[in-house]
């Protein structure tokens, strides 16, 4: 028997760009010692990274390191929209770095590589087909922003944020790794569809109580991923102690790739009819505690992170629909799966749209501050925070922010397809419940200030008198452009996420 495998390279080229990148800007800072030259080998790689991951998507599917017909590594639409998602958002987040690490803030050496093995993970996260690659991939993204947290020199918040999100993602990783091996006791198996495959076709392992626990095991593991509630309590102050940067692909990056983990193993190997049910539990929780509580902060980083923690329950809301019969019929599975990866998709441009615009009204280095300090806002910065107020109203789901109303139109057409009705009320309900925040930090960017304070506190014109970067301007027009195009025409990532 022969056990040589042939390993196919063009379907790991993604990996290998990506990977590539952090080696280069390793090499670059060792030899070259340029923050200069280290950013823009960064930079060039993330975006080196979203074009062959685009070039090998545009293609068939390609598998490689398979026995048999179980492979892990498959790379096709979906793994594509994922690698070029996550290394553009990479590229973004280290445009918003720029000001904190021209000022010194944090070391750009060891900031842009781990910057670049967390977008390493997040590439080969989407096509991960077997729960090794897709757990180690899932690390991979999440490890390197356990030290990107607390790298803000002088922070004691950043450290303790730090620490706090250290400390749940071994919780979340110990309880993935449990659920991931219980179900290997259970079938023999660990490639998603072989597990998909046996547990559909013996129900009698779907009756064993240690099947039961380990579908539940998996799914709070991967739940604190994606800060679905009540998994959700390490994300605002992990968000606020983080650098605004950092937090913007905490809210971004990483929330996809626990979305991606998650429908990863819903999809192809969990059974729908024990998911379901939870994942409908999680979904309403998550959305209405995130935007009842977004209701009553002050602080700006910690409303976008609840903000974020309810946009969650909108990305799980469609899966939901797997708890009804109506929507277990493979037209909407299909229909539910696509409508959570396209959510996703218009949520993450639209919340680095929003860090973006925040980022450019806060001095270099500065955290969020409060809602005060935005008051008055466009009075001295009227496109920033034209830019700012647009995200807003994009998350908020209202014109003319239309890629965030296309994705909510998406993931109620889905739970109606589905026949859950109710839970499509429910998204109505929390969609009206998030307007209050999203339109009151809007209308504060045109408020007068009520005090001198809260003015001086914007960008260029603070103590620390540091511009506001050329490079965070393009990135925020960028993202604004992107979200715009995306609402203009939301097909095309419609059509993308159900391949």
């Amino acid at each position: 028997m022969n056990v040589v495998q042939s390993v196919d390279s063009v379907a790991l080229l993604p990996a290998y760009l990506a990977a590539g990148t952090a080696v280069l800007v390793l090499i670059t800072d060792l030899l070259v010692a340029r923050p200069r030259a280290t950013i823009a080998v960064a930079a060039l790689g993330a975006l080196g990274t979203a074009v062959g991951s685009a070039l090998v998507g545009a293609g068939a599917e390609r598998r490689t390191f398979c026995v048999g017909a179980d492979c892990s590594w498959i790379f096709g639409g979906r793994a594509a929209l994922v690698g070029v998602v996550v290394a553009l958002l990479t590229l973004g987040v280290l445009g918003l770095s720029v000001p904190a690490l021209r000022a010194g803030r944090s070391p750009v050496g060891e900031y842009a590589f781990l910057l670049a093995c967390s977008m390493t993970g997040g590439v080969v996260l989407g096509a991960a087909g077997d729960l090794i690659t897709l757990i180690v991939a899932l690390e991979t993204l999440t490890l390197p922003l356990y030290v990107l947290v607390g790298l803000r020199r002088g922070s004691l918040a950043s450290a303790e944020a730090a620490v706090t999100f250290f400390v749940v993602s071994v919780v979340a990783t110990t309880l993935t790794l449990l659920g991931g091996a219980l179900l290997y006791a259970v079938t023999g198996g660990l490639h998603l569809d072989r597990l998909g495959t046996l547990l559909a076709e013996q129900p009698e392992l779907r009756e064993l109580p240690l099947t039961t626990a380990a579908v539940a095991v998996l799914l709070v593991g991967l739940a604190f991923k994606v800060a679905a509630v009540p998994f959700h309590a390490w994300a605002p102050a992990t968000y606020d102690g983080a650098p605004l940067p950092v937090a913007a692909y905490l809210s971004t990056a990483s929330k996809l790739g626990g979305l991606v983990a998650l429908l990863a193993v819903v999809q192809r190997a969990l059974p729908a009819d024990q998911t379901g049910p939870v994942l409908a539990l999680l979904a309403v929780l998550t959305m209405t505690v995130g935007n009842l509580v977004a209701l009553r902060q002050r602080r700006t980083v910690r409303l976008l992170a609840w903000s974020s923690v309810a946009q969650a329950g909108y990305i799980l809301a469609p899966l939901g629909a797997l708890a009804l019969a109506a929507g277990r019929t493979d037209e909407a599975r299909s229909a539910a799966y696509a409508a959570a990866v396209a959510y996703a998709v218009f949520f993450v441009v639209l919340e680095l749209a929003a860090f973006a615009g925040l980022t450019a009204l806060r001095p270099a280095g500065a955290d969020g501050g409060t809602l005060d300090d935005l008051r008055g806002a466009a009075r001295r910065h009227p496109w920033r925070a034209a830019a700012f107020g647009l995200a807003l109203v994009g998350l908020a789901g209202l014109p003319p922010g239309l890629a965030g109303l296309f994705a909510k139109v998406t993931v109620v057409r889905a739970l109606l397809d589905g026949g859950a009705a109710w839970l499509a009320l429910v998204v109505a309900l929390n969609a009206v419940i998030g307007l209050a925040y999203y339109l009151r930090v809007t209308a504060a960017l045109w408020a007068p200030p009520t005090t001198p304070g809260p003015a001086a506190a914007l960008a260029g014109d603070g103590a620390s008198g540091v511009p506001v970067v050329g490079v965070v301007a393009v990135v925020l027009a960028v993202a604004t452009v992107a979200a715009v195009v995306l609402g203009v025409a939301p097909q095309l990532v419609l059509d993308l996420a159900a391949r």
